[in-house]
Parts: C-alpha cells; sequence; structure tokens
C-alpha cells in the first residue's frame, strides 16, 4: 500500500474579492520586512511575507467568477509588487526568473496559522524604534 503526502493548499486575496489566489506547498520563509519600500506600500512600520512555490501557485476568480489581473509596480529594476487594481491591496512581491512567490501573510485566509508566524525580521537597521524587532528564529 502506498502512501501518500498531501501538499498543503492556501487560500487568500484582496480586500474586495476581485483578486484570489491559491497557493500549494510549504510556506517558505514567514517574515517581517522594515525596508523603505514595504513601509511606504503598507502603509505601516513593517509587511510581513511569506513565500511559495510558483509551481504550486495560481491566481482563481474573484467574488464575480473572472479571474482578474492585479497591478505591478517595480520597487527594484528585477523585483515588483502586485496589488488589487479596485481596493488597492497588496498582495504579493515577485522577482524576474524567481521560483517563488511572496504573498503578503494578512491576505491569506489563514493568517493565524502557525506555519505563518513570522520567523525574522529583514532591514532591521530601518525598523521604528517603538515597536520590539522578531526575534530570529521567531516566536519560542
Amino acid at each position: 500500500m502506498s502512501r501518500t503526502t498531501e501538499v498543503p493548499v492556501r487560500t487568500g486575496g484582496c480586500l474586495c474579492g476581485d483578486i484570489r489566489y491559491r497557493a500549494g506547498g510549504e510556506p517558505i520563509d514567514p517574515h517581517v520586512c522594515s525596508c523603505e519600500h514595504c513601509k511606504r506600500l503598507g502603509g505601516a512600520p513593517m509587511m510581513a511575507w511569506v513565500s511559495f512555490p510558483l509551481a504550486s501557485f495560481s491566481w482563481v476568480a474573484g467574488t464575480d467568477g473572472m479571474v482578474r489581473e492585479l497591478s505591478w509596480y517595480h520597487t527594484y529594476p528585477t523585483s515588483k509588487r502586485g496589488r488589487c487594481p479596485r481596493c488597492g491591496t497588496q498582495l504579493c512581491a515577485l522577482d524576474d526568473g524567481a521560483t517563488t512567490i511572496a504573498m503578503t501573510i494578512f491576505s491569506l485566509n489563514d493568517h493565524a496559522s502557525p506555519a505563518l508566524i513570522p520567523r525574522g525580521q529583514s532591514y532591521r537597521g530601518d525598523a521604528v524604534s517603538w515597536l520590539p524587532q522578531i526575534p530570529n528564529g521567531g516566536p519560542a
């Protein structure tokens, strides 16, 4: 008898429901980022990110039954961020030639999952002084 391992599938999307996605596979590198781009794009002191393999990722139909295109903005010459053109929700970051896509943790339906707890913080030197930083390795 063969035993198969099911690949976890997570779903998520934007605030208005126009943009939806499915992400398969184990979450990769859940973390927060305090870089200037994340702070400005998020309008917050940091953004929370997690990556998934592109091979098991897909954009799916939104609440109206249509698959919609994101609005893209290049934050670096080889990296772009995607958001919903209707409600403005920041959803993802995608580098040229990448094999993974970074999704904002709070765009996932199961954002409270223990597998999505940030395990580190990028750009600590750019972090605001009035919030504690995420310890390397994540919460105990």
